[in-house]
């Protein structure tokens, strides 16, 4: 196989397991993270263990100038991707007045636009191959609006809004747009959005990021639009359009409460 993968946030968490069950597969790795010390640890390993090539580029994806970097970095290297991870996002928690707007708005720069533009820059790439995937990552937080992450919330709806129409509008052509939506998932999200008080409960939901790569790639590769991990993350993606909104909205305010 000389067909390549390029993955955001690939350092760790759903990222990184998502990189691994792709070498696996055999495909050849392009890796972006902000941390260079542990792409370049990451990339030495699999191309030890699993004989792919594994390029990385170091890059923080929240500036825009970055994303032109990454693509032009990637069409450099190969005319040869077939599948595009936009990975890379985090949350904040807190309420939206109290949390600094500047903070706000950068999150929105990786959880979004980062998204688009890659995949804009790098679509005509996706294209050329004879069969390609774009695997957007998203969350069961972007069925609902959900208080004290609601910009978060609100990002990872619009993730798979845009992955939904932007599927439609290839369903002709030789690229397949899925969405990944996992719940709690062991990646240290809670951590990085300031939710340490919260860490406990989301211990009991988590899922490993391995088993969460798996179903990933299983539904990308089977063209779903809609990859939602676990029995209990699918019902949660149900409960919203089957129940009031407000009543969704007052159980989730309670459960990420301060």
């Amino acid at each position: 196989m000389n067909k390549y993968a390029l993955v955001t946030g690939a350092s760790k968490g759903i990222g990184l397991s998502i990189s691994i069950e792709l070498a696996k597969l055999g495909y050849h790795l392009m890796l972006v993270a902000r941390s260079e010390v542990e792409l370049k640890a990451i990339a030495e390993q699999l191309e030890r263990e699993y004989k792919i090539i594994a390029l990385y580029y170091c890059a923080d994806l929240s500036d825009s100038n970055a994303v032109l970097e990454v693509a032009s970095w990637c069409k450099s290297h190969t005319a040869s991707l077939a599948i595009l991870v936009n990975n890379a996002g985090y949350g904040l928690w807190g309420n939206f007045e109290q949390l600094l707007l500047a903070d706000q708005l950068n999150m929105l720069q990786l959880n979004i636009n980062a998204v688009i533009a890659l995949t804009h820059h790098l679509l005509p790439v996706l294209k050329m191959q004879q069969q390609s995937y774009i695997l957007n990552i998203s969350s069961t937080a972007a069925y609902q609006a959900v208080p004290t992450l609601a910009i978060y919330a609100a990002s990872k709806s619009f993730i798979l809004s845009f992955s939904r129409a932007l599927r439609f509008e290839l369903k002709d052509s030789t690229v397949a747009v899925s969405c990944l939506c996992p719940g709690p998932t062991e990646t240290g999200f809670a951590s990085r959005a300031g939710m340490d008080a919260l860490t406990a409960l989301a211990e009991k939901f988590n899922t490993p990021p391995k088993v969460v790569a798996e179903a990933a790639l299983k539904g990308m590769f089977n063209k779903k639009a809609e990859i939602v991990p676990g029995f209990i993350n699918k019902v949660s993606a149900i409960g919203p359009t089957l129940l009031p909104k407000s009543l969704i909205e007052a159980i989730s305010a309670r459960l990420f409460s301060h």
